[in-house]
């Protein structure tokens, strides 16, 4: 398969409500010359365009599904020909990815199904003849209860066992790939002033090298890949074949959220663009040579997602297909051939206050529910609320929700509440003003 390491993939999410088509989508991803496409669905209008074209496809069984398609043959058969019997070979589909991130999720019970599920799968898809459709599931670093430096690359405990002994036997057996979803950024910006952000985009001459093994490392990403490597050879599979599932940058996201702009989304795709694709193969510092298929995350941005800004803000393209940033799939364009973005002012943290307030034009009814449900949760929250209270007039819908999201989120916040409420919020460093407002009762990031 090292054709298919050689082709950079795009991840194709859907979860936006301005979107273009399948059809439409498609085409741009034929238009950015990306050589693969992961779904993470099976969606038979996607999958059937897809036979139009050269790309590969990987399908995705939806987390909810695991548990059923474990328990049952017939459950897993029908999965297959329902999703994959119809499209195939016609439509190039190359993996089935069970699940996404499922360790990373409090779901003892549908972790342990994960490998029977893929099983079951596997024994399908050869019932039918089908011998080069692998199978896997794209785990995130959180997998990981040590990963520096990248030697001491070891699994958690709670999961060795029950998981990932079964996981990497069941992979190594199949000839498979072990899928990651790995994303330096939130490495780097948790603390951005201790790793060199040239080293997270690939660029610079600052080096790390491991006190155990000697292995000079030039990049962040291939610290976090050997970190996985090290685990696994501890755990009997030193050789096991690598791809990453999804990896890439955010283009924007909160104040507070510090390297996320368009210049570092380009520079880490570009970069990685082109140490993938290049031949030979580069590998990592401890597996020199190792073609790595890469799916780059992500092909929109996609505003229904829930959590912090970066989460929807991932994307290479506009939904009119026009490119948020100049990228080049085949790796083919120097570096230096790419036009210049503007200088960015988020890469070091932002010292100052920070407020979270509505949207323009926010649905009254569902301010009043975010409102009903944020007073809801301390008795401290709205208390300035109350009638004859400092911020009880003027009495509306919208500056009573005004103050309550403000405040439970500075209350909160710590606890990982995000400024978001289904969309209705977001940040702001201009002082709203009073009666609403004042200043001590809100902290900065």
């Amino acid at each position: 398969m090292l054709d298919l390491a050689s082709k950079i993939g795009i991840n194709y999410g859907r979860r936006g409500n301005n979107l273009p088509s399948p059809y439409q989508s498609i085409n741009f991803i034929k238009s950015i010359k990306a050589g693969h496409v992961k779904l993470y669905d099976a969606d038979p209008e996607s999958l059937t365009l897809l036979s139009q074209t050269n790309l590969y496809v990987t399908i995705t069984v939806p987390n909810h599904q695991i548990t059923a398609l474990s328990s049952n043959q017939t459950i897993a058969d029908e999965w297959v020909r329902t999703n994959i019997l119809p499209y195939y070979p016609q439509t190039q589909i190359r993996f089935v990815l069970v699940g996404n991130e499922i360790l990373s999720y409090n779901s003892g019970n549908v972790s342990v199904n994960l490998v029977p599920a893929m099983r079951k799968i596997v024994n399908s898809l050869r019932l039918h003849g089908i011998h080069n459709i692998k199978v896997g599931t794209p785990l995130a670093m959180d997998s990981l209860r040590s990963s520096f430096p990248p030697s001491n690359g070891t699994f958690r405990e709670e999961i060795t066992g029950p998981v990932m002994l079964p996981l990497l036997k069941f992979l190594n057996g199949t000839n498979s790939y072990f899928f990651l979803n790995v994303h330096p950024y939130f490495r780097w910006s948790r603390n951005p002033m201790n790793t060199s952000l040239d080293f997270a985009l690939f660029q610079g001459h600052s080096t790390y090298t491991d006190p155990q093994t000697g292995l000079v490392y030039r990049n962040l990403l291939d610290q976090m890949l050997d970190s996985v490597l090290f685990a696994m050879t501890k755990l009997g599979y030193p050789h096991m074949r690598l791809a990453i599932s999804e990896t890439g940058w955010p283009n924007f996201g909160d104040i507070d959220e510090t390297g996320a702009n368009i210049l570092n989304a380009a520079t880490y795709n570009r970069n990685l663009i082109k140490k993938m694709s290049a031949s030979p193969p580069i590998g990592t510092p401890s597996r020199p040579g190792l073609p790595i298929p890469t799916f780059v995350f992500s092909l929109f941005n996609e505003n229904q997602k829930s959590g912090s800004g970066t989460q929807r803000h991932w994307g290479i393209l506009h939904p009119d297909g026009s490119p948020i940033y100049d990228v080049d799939f085949t790796g083919q364009t120097p570096l230096t051939g790419f036009n210049p973005l503007p200088k960015p002012t988020n890469n070091v943290p932002y010292k100052g206050q920070v407020w979270c307030v509505p949207v323009e034009g926010a649905n009254e009814t569902e301010l009043e529910e975010t409102l009903r449900m944020a007073c809801a949760q301390s008795n401290t929250t709205c208390a300035a609320l109350a009638p004859g209270r400092e911020c009880y007039e003027p009495v509306s819908i919208y500056w009573h929700a005004s103050y309550a999201l403000n405040s439970y989120w500075a209350q909160f916040r710590n606890q990982s509440i995000q400024c978001f409420f289904n969309g209705l919020a977001h940040e702001t460093t201009t002082n709203p003003g009073e009666p609403f407002f004042v200043v001590s009762k809100f902290r900065p990031k």
